[in-house]
């Protein structure tokens, strides 16, 4: 609902950079919370309206990334018409992760520790 704003902000934000000389040195990582289902949730059987609204779906999401070495116009992933599924190159939160911190700068797996048998 909010789209518009938060679009014409954000190319703000993009284009002053580029304007200031700032962009190829400056990362920009946009993203929201996680997905979100199109439509809406019904109330609950016993009329609970807590459940009502819309659901979260952990799988897919959108983000944006701009300046700091990114190739601009690169689009990578793609989901269900419902943006429920992934259905074109998944990416997993560590690779992600790793993806950033490569560009900032940081090893990111000097980051990395085990915890119960795992890299964390």
């Amino acid at each position: 609902m909010r789209c518009k704003e938060v679009d014409q902000a954000t190319a703000g934000l993009i284009q002053n950079l580029k304007q200031r000389g700032l962009l190829d040195e400056t990362l920009v990582i946009w993203g929201g919370e996680f997905g979100r289902t199109p439509m809406a949730q019904v109330v609950s059987a016993n009329g609970d309206p807590t459940g009502a609204g819309r659901d979260h779906h952990k799988e897919s999401f959108s983000l944006l990334l701009a300046g700091g070495g990114t190739q601009p116009g690169l689009t990578f992933g793609a989901t269900d018409d419902f943006g429920f599924g992934v259905t074109e190159n998944r990416v997993h939160v560590h690779d992600w992760h790793a993806t950033w911190m490569n560009m900032l700068g940081v090893d990111h797996e000097r980051l990395t520790y085990k915890y119960q048998g795992l890299d964390a």
